[in-house]
């Protein structure tokens, strides 16, 4: 709502949705999509819909925009979340882990796109803070030590280990892609005690915008396996102190 009026013509298609597609015609000038819908409580892509929205968007000539903005930089246990899938978009919007704490956004295209988007209007209009050479430093230097190191290769491993010990009555369901995570409860209320208290412990944690009955977990990459297991048993306890009253 606080970005209403939307640009005209634009048209909100329901998630995993085969129906949907055919929404998508050869008046679409793009489709922005998410690998991982993060905020509604980490909500994975089918593998046969992501396939075919590929599909439909090459057959129509729309550019299919994948937001990559919290699933990139190894979260998923790969370094984009669309590697899961074997598809590749044609633009890719990054951002959070990109700089390891620094602030930093990026728009990554082929270079015939970039060109056609460098007039009416220049590229420069888009932004007056990008390019920062501290900011930028660090992102070179997060995605070489990413590349150099088994820190990706691991997290689909301690994810399994995380969720396999993540197991409570009070859980109604839990889901994750790699280091991204999300347990449901009941309630808000019920969910937002558990955040309190595992704060209390010495674990912070949050909701998701628009699954506020889910705990968001997103530990970060260098987490080690003991870590995960003293991250995961105060969790445990916290959810068991709110099952008490």
């Amino acid at each position: 709502r606080p970005f209403r009026p939307l640009i005209p013509g634009t048209r909100l298609l329901r998630f995993n949705s085969m129906v949907d597609l055919t929404n998508i015609t050869q008046r679409t000038a793009c489709v922005v999509a998410e690998v991982v819908q993060a905020e509604a409580g980490v909500v994975p892509a089918e593998l046969d819909w992501i396939l075919a929205l590929r599909n439909r968007c090459t057959e129509t000539g729309a550019l299919l925009i994948l937001d990559e903005i919290q699933t990139g930089f190894g979260r998923t246990g790969k370094l984009w979340g669309f590697q899961q899938y074997g598809i590749v978009p044609d633009i890719l919007t990054l951002a959070k882990g990109m700089g390891g704490g620094m602030p930093i956004g990026a728009m990554v295209a082929s270079r015939e796109l970039m060109q056609a988007f460098a007039h009416h209007p220049a590229l420069g209009h888009i932004t007056t803070f990008g390019g920062n050479a501290v900011c930028c430093a660090a992102a070179n230097a997060l995605l070489k030590t990413l590349l150099e190191t088994d820190y990706i290769s691991t997290v689909e491993a301690r994810s399994a280990q995380m969720m396999d010990k993540l197991a409570h009555p009070l859980i109604r369901a839990k889901r994750a892609s790699g280091f991204l995570a999300a347990l449901e409860f009941d309630s808000f209320d019920t969910n937002k005690r558990v955040i309190d208290e595992a704060i209390r412990r010495g674990i912070i944690t949050d909701w998701f915008l628009f699954a506020p009955h889910c705990l968001r977990i997103a530990p970060p990459l260098i987490i080690s396996e003991k870590e995960i297991d003293e991250a995961c048993s105060i969790l445990l306890e916290s959810i068991e102190e709110v099952r008490k009253g």
